[in-house]
């Protein structure tokens, strides 16, 4: 293994000048950092982990609290987006990251005990019922915390603009001439319940009036469950013209049921998902929905997470949200003008 006595030899400087260029001290030059960190990685220098940790107090290595309902994991749609570009920012930036459960070597332990075993320097909580005990537990913690898609006092927070998303899709309905408009969304979380007040801010807006029928729920990433409130909608005696679900792979199991009683999309009924997964765009005919930017979304998190591990003093405590945008597709159809 190289070591930096080594490579300060082959640079004629200092090993303490090598260990500032390899730790990104700036007391030094930017050419003399540069030649050494150019000659470290032509030498083959990988630093020891450990040796850096007592170094430095830190790990280098962030906790991921990642658990859906749906037990679906990293085949998520929208989340394994988000955490590949998370995953991306903090190695890019010396970080490793670690999964973080209830169960190690048979044994269980909470959320902030197993951050606390695995000394992660710093935690991404998504996608989980953040009013769960264990969650609030290492949310209250003094390990540094950033969350997706939830927003906690004191706390770092990237989220999706759900208020605009919703706000966006269902104002294109309205201008293809729909006046029917039908949601079925998600279970109760702080994501539903922005975008259930934003379709129905936008409707009053739009002067739709939404009977409390059209309006129905079934679990995020459910296509069985959005195929039984497609049905139950479709049976109405004046059934909706649009039906909005709560994710794209939801929709899926709307547009069977749509599929098996002889109805065409659009031109028998329209649909719109949520989300913006690839499957989306290849369907036929491609699904309108709201593209989430999972691309910034993770990366913002992942950079905000490490700027309060590494400069806590400095890294404000705030809300980031993150636009959507709106695609289109060919599952609405242009309705022509008529009274309500």
């Amino acid at each position: 293994m190289v070591s930096m006595r080594e490579i300060a030899k082959k640079c004629h400087v200092s090993v303490a000048t090598v260990s500032k260029a390899l730790n990104g001290y700036h007391d030094i030059s930017q050419e003399t950092k540069e030649m050494i960190l150019k000659t470290a990685e032509a030498m083959g220098y990988y630093p020891n982990s450990s040796a850096r940790a007592l170094k430095t107090k830190k790990t280098y290595n962030i906790g991921v609290l990642f658990v859906d309902e749906a037990m679906s994991g990293l085949t998520h749609d929208y989340f394994n987006h988000v955490l590949e570009s998370f995953k991306l920012e903090a190695e890019s930036r010396g970080y490793d990251i670690t999964f973080t459960n209830r169960n190690v070597a048979k044994r269980w332990m909470s959320y902030y005990e197993h951050c606390k075993y695995r000394g992660v320097d710093g935690v991404v909580i998504a996608c989980v019922d953040f009013y769960a005990e264990e969650v609030q537990e290492l949310v209250r913690s003094e390990i540094p915390v950033v969350t997706i898609d939830h927003t906690f006092d004191e706390r770092i927070s990237v989220v999706s603009d759900n208020v605009q998303g919703m706000e966006a899709l269902v104002t294109y309905i309205y201008e293809m001439g729909h006046r029917k408009i039908a949601y079925i969304h998600g279970d109760d979380s702080a994501v539903t319940r922005n975008r259930v007040a934003s379709f129905y801010r936008t409707a009053r807006e739009l002067g739709l009036s939404i009977p409390d029928v059209y309006v129905r729920q079934s679990p995020y990433r459910d296509a069985d469950g959005a195929q039984e409130e497609t049905a139950q909608l479709l049976n109405l005696s004046k059934p909706p013209t649009c039906i909005l679900y709560p994710d794209d792979y939801a929709a899926l199991g709307g547009i069977n049921e749509i599929r098996e009683r002889g109805l065409r999309i659009p031109e028998d009924i329209s649909v719109a998902g949520y989300d913006g997964m690839e499957v989306a765009k290849i369907l036929r005919p491609s699904l309108t929905t709201i593209c989430q930017d999972t691309a910034v979304i993770g990366r913002l998190a992942a950079g905000k997470l490490i700027d309060l591990i590494e400069n806590p003093k400095m890294t404000l405590i705030d809300k980031y949200i993150v636009r959507g945008t709106l695609f289109k597709g060919n599952s609405v159809k242009k309705l022509p003008e008529r009274p309500l």
